[in-house]
């Protein structure tokens, strides 16, 4: 059929019309993919709500909230969110941001900063009980309550020392030293430490040397037998220590022992926190530290319950 020219040029305009309102659409629903995928990447749980207050975009992240939270901080079982807002245009905005390791880290500071006055405040009273102990101990060097005291106070100057270092920061001073001299001294220090049980503590023999702060690796090595010492008492059996040493890139330490399984692995290295009756918290979070430092690292076994310590060869 022959159609005037006015009334052809008028179809093809509107299938021209047709054609580019599909292309808009698609490009519509494409660009709304991206916001949406936009939206979902974002570390926030987000709303987005119209001026009638119905929402019109939000991502999975608000799916733990019950419903749409005030401004302010909120906690959600053992999770911190702060809850934000702002307009643009007749929409309106909300955020909530997980702040719980911020939190966290707040309770940290003012724990430790508590813990370090409390340290400064009980090391002077305890260094001098320790001169007397030890005018006591020469005149009655065989008196088992004097030894125990001891123990005692190597257990509360193990616990200051460790607060001071948390509270302070550490501060390397590395000398290179023969690993030999390392486990001579931890071998004086634990023999003052009490305990019940049989236990055989199995050190490895090296002629090696290493370089590294001697203090603080004493008190890293210090640290992992005492608490294998303590899990073998929680045990209530006899029990063996083994401390292995291998050499290539690193020098490797691998401490184990049959004592009692840790309880709470995913919190074994956090400050302030501990499963045993006689911890404070700060052992195994200050050790993690020192090996850092040290550009090392400290994980836990796998075949085995204990830990390994890799510390650079240089």
């Amino acid at each position: 059929m022959n159609l005037p020219k006015s009334q052809k040029e008028l179809l093809e305009n509107l299938e021209t019309l047709i054609n580019q309102t599909f292309i808009i659409e698609k490009e519509f629903k494409e660009l709304k993919n991206i916001l949406n995928g936009v939206i979902e990447f974002l570390p926030q749980a987000l709303w987005i709500i119209d001026k009638n207050g119905e929402i019109i975009a939000k991502n999975s992240k608000t799916e733990i909230f019950s419903s749409i939270p005030n401004e302010g901080e909120i906690q959600i079982q053992d999770k911190y969110y702060l809850i934000q807002s702002s307009n643009i245009n007749d929409k309106k905005i909300i955020s909530a941001t997980d702040i719980t390791e911020q939190k966290r880290n707040e309770r940290l500071i003012a724990m430790g900063q508590m813990a370090a006055h409390l340290a400064h405040e009980i090391r002077n009273p305890i260094g001098s009980i320790n001169i007397y102990l030890s005018l006591l101990k020469k005149k009655c060097p065989q008196n088992e309550i004097l030894n125990e005291m001891k123990s005692s106070l190597l257990r509360v100057e193990r616990t200051i020392k460790s607060t001071l270092l948390f509270s302070k920061g550490i501060k390397l001073k590395p000398k290179k030293f023969k690993i030999e001299q390392l486990f001579e001294e931890i071998k004086k220090i634990i023999k003052f430490y009490p305990h019940t049980q049989n236990i055989e503590i199995i050190f490895p023999n090296t002629n090696e040397y290493i370089c590294g702060d001697f203090d603080l690796l004493l008190l890293v090595f210090q640290n992992l037998i005492i608490n294998a010492i303590d899990a073998i008492e929680e045990n209530e059996q006899d029990g063996i220590i083994k401390i292995e040493y291998k050499k290539d890139n690193f020098h490797n330490f691998i401490i184990t022992d049959n004592g009692k399984d840790f309880e709470n692995k995913e919190a074994l290295f956090e400050p302030f926190k501990s499963t045993k009756t006689k911890g404070h918290g700060l052992g195994l979070a200050l050790s993690k530290e020192i090996i850092n430092k040290h550009n090392g690292e400290i994980k836990l076994c796998k075949e085995k319950k204990g830990f390994i310590i890799k510390l650079p060869n240089k």
